[in-house]
């Protein structure tokens, strides 16, 4: 009896060496592989997927909503196991999530909350955007004393953290009764497009005392202006605390950036994928919190 059950124990052990070996494919939809940001966590997971040995296959909507949901059908069609989606529009990821969940695949978002209620099999890793704008204003203000005239450089408009972000720097701004919101205006997360706006706002002469940027490639990009204009008497603010961000604080162009991990967000997508494949118990929402990062206690603000 021992002896005629020997194949069936050799079988069993056979596909459970099988099955603990698989090699989970993934897709991983990013948003725009030139900002700063995506770049970063672009480069983390590709070392966390390797790390649980899991084969990722990244691709680039370069900033186009139609696009990117080719880009989700494309992998369904490849027969990924699962997709991690950083959103062009954090409104429009409909389309996708019902394709996945036809497909029955996991679809795991990172850094860019949707604004659509999750389905099965769905998770979000990221971070509280309007928590980033309120840090971010806070200590903006506390720098500003409390006074003076605040320009807000807003990231694309199709992205829930721009506009949350926003909202939360403006609610801040209204406890003191000494500050105001002068301008507000996109420059969708680019460094260029802020030089742009800020020496627009400086040729009219605008009486603005600090920026509040979305990003920090928008914050270098407003400092740039401000060094073109030779004005050293704005503070600027950023907000992901990229490599960039922190040297321009340590160089002393920017009085502050709120730090948003990038590798904690990637890290934590990729697992929260293995967790979802391996049918592991998951949270919806998973929150990697914000740090600010700022100048010294010694800097002195010019207002």
């Amino acid at each position: 009896m021992k002896i005629r059950s020997l194949p069936l124990i050799l079988l069993s052990l056979f596909l459970a060496f099988g099955a603990q070996a698989k090699t989970y494919k993934v897709g991983v939809a990013l948003a725009n592989f030139d900002l700063n940001f995506v770049s970063i966590l672009r480069s983390q997971m590709v070392s966390e997927l390797k790390q649980l040995n899991m084969d990722g296959q990244f691709v680039d909507a370069k900033g186009d909503v139609a696009l990117q949901v080719q880009q989700v059908d494309d992998f369904i069609n490849l027969g990924v196991d699962a997709i991690i989606l950083n959103p062009v529009d954090t409104q429009g990821v409909k389309p996708m999530m019902d394709a996945a969940e036809r497909a029955n695949i996991p679809l795991i978002f990172v850094n860019r909350k949707p604004e659509v209620k999750l389905g099965n099999a769905m998770a979000y890793v990221g971070s509280d955007s309007a928590e980033g704008g309120k840090l971010q204003m806070e200590a903006l203000a506390k720098q500003m004393n409390y006074r003076g005239n605040v320009a807000i450089l807003m990231g694309a408009l199709s992205n829930e953290e721009a506009r949350e972000r926003t909202r939360a720097v403006e609610e801040v701004i209204a406890k003191y009764k000494d500050m105001k919101v002068l301008e507000k205006q996109t420059a969708k997360w680019q460094r260029n497009e802020a030089v742009d706006v800020v020496s627009g706002w400086l040729l009219n002469g605008r009486p603005i005392d600090a920026i509040a940027a979305n990003n920090d490639e928008m914050a270098i990009g407003a400092i740039m202006a401000l060094n073109q204009a030779k004005n050293k008497s704005i503070l600027v603010a950023g907000i992901d605390g990229t490599p960039d961000g922190l040297q321009f604080i340590k160089n002393g162009g920017m009085v502050l950036t709120i730090f948003q991990d990038a590798k904690g967000q990637a890290i934590g997508a990729v697992q929260v994928t293995k967790a979802l494949l391996e049918k592991q118990k998951t949270e919806a929402y998973n929150w990697v919190p914000y740090q600010v990062r700022r100048k010294t206690p010694s800097f002195r603000a010019g207002i």
